[in-house]
């Protein structure tokens, strides 16, 4: 599926995966809606599913650019560069729009969703006995996954490996979202927001000449983790890839109907008006080893449409909405 693409469609799929990474690192968002919606999800599994035995023969005997060429590499680039560079430029804004425009944040994340299911419904076809039951399965798993309560953090490298496994399925499965999974898990701030800070100031010293860094136990500590991490994701997003293309091929409009349930599902996490609910005990409030309140999960509520507030924040989901169609609009325009 190599394709030959000019510099601009070049510069747009880099485009999407800033999008893509972006969307990863929000709980509740999943990346691989985001890839979905783009209309690259189909060459994102096949081009994971290339990297195989055949792959790597290729790789051990020399043959580069017939490696690069069998695994689609030109789409792997530009897509993965996009989403790692995202993790350090468009992330950050993110955060901080997260931080200071919680509600207003959420509730484009939910308008583009509620879009985002329009999108991929509408072209589905028959509703039958079996599609409507794996649309309510997926959309089940995906609100009950939203209800359990996140663990404490685990530092230890074959927890983190395994995390890089499971936290990764938000690229590959739409709908469900990899960072609040890592939430759940209870590395979240430890694996996306700790290591990834460390990482990029570790980078900056050693590029200026200040090798003093690494001799940091600390510092090397978060580099085996992000290491590990970073393993594990590459693991987990080859071996779903193949699972992944093998019941697409086989039960394409079903797993189609589970996809479009679990994205319907996430609705549930993110819903706009909600608080984040911390651990107490004995009305005391947990913490971890940094001396951050533990995160129980978020408590949502019916918001207050006396307020001004509210009425922005269902402007921002009209937005996010409007934006999921516009671009199904010169999706279609294009054909």
């Amino acid at each position: 599926m190599q394709k030959n693409r000019t510099f601009l469609q070049k510069v747009i799929l880099f485009l999407k995966g800033l999008a893509m990474g972006a969307a990863n690192k929000v709980p509740g968002v999943s990346g691989g809606t985001v890839s979905f919606v783009f209309g690259f999800y189909e060459e994102l599994i096949y081009s994971f599913r290339k990297v195989n035995y055949t792959a790597f023969k290729l790789l051990f005997n020399g043959r580069f650019k017939s490696f690069f060429n069998y695994i689609n590499g030109s789409f792997l680039l530009l897509i993965m560069g996009g989403s790692v560079f995202s993790y350090f430029s468009v992330s950050l804004v993110l955060d901080y729009f997260l931080v200071n425009y919680e509600l207003y944040v959420w509730s484009w994340f939910f308008g583009m969703i509620i879009g985002s299911i329009y999108y991929i419904s509408k072209d589905f076809g028959e509703w039958n006995f079996k599609n409507t039951l794996s649309l309510l399965i997926g959309a089940t798993v995906g609100i009950a996954i939203s209800f359990l309560t996140p663990a404490v953090e685990n530092d230890n490298l074959w927890f983190v490996f395994i995390c890089g496994i499971i936290g990764v399925s938000g690229m590959t499965l739409p709908g469900l979202s990899g960072s609040f999974i890592l939430i759940l898990m209870g590395n979240y701030v430890l694996l996306l927001v700790d290591s990834v800070n460390e990482l990029l100031y570790i980078s900056t010293n050693v590029l200026s000449g200040n090798f003093s860094v690494l001799s940091d136990p600390v510092k090397i500590r978060y580099l085996k983790i992000i290491s590990v991490f970073t393993t594990g994701s590459i693991f987990g997003l080859v071996s779903i890839s193949h699972v992944l293309g093998y019941v697409l091929k086989r039960w394409n409009q079903i797993v189609n109907a589970v996809i479009i349930g679990f994205i319907t599902g996430s609705l549930g996490i993110v819903w706009p008006w909600k608080k984040t609910a911390y651990l107490k005990e004995n009305g005391q409030f947990l913490i971890d080893n940094k001396g951050n309140k533990i995160v129980e999960n978020y408590e949502r509520f019916i918001p207050d449409f006396s307020i001004t507030e509210t009425w922005n924040a269902i402007f921002y989901i009209a937005f996010g909405l409007a934006l999921i169609l516009v671009i199904d609009y010169y999706g279609r325009k294009k054909r």
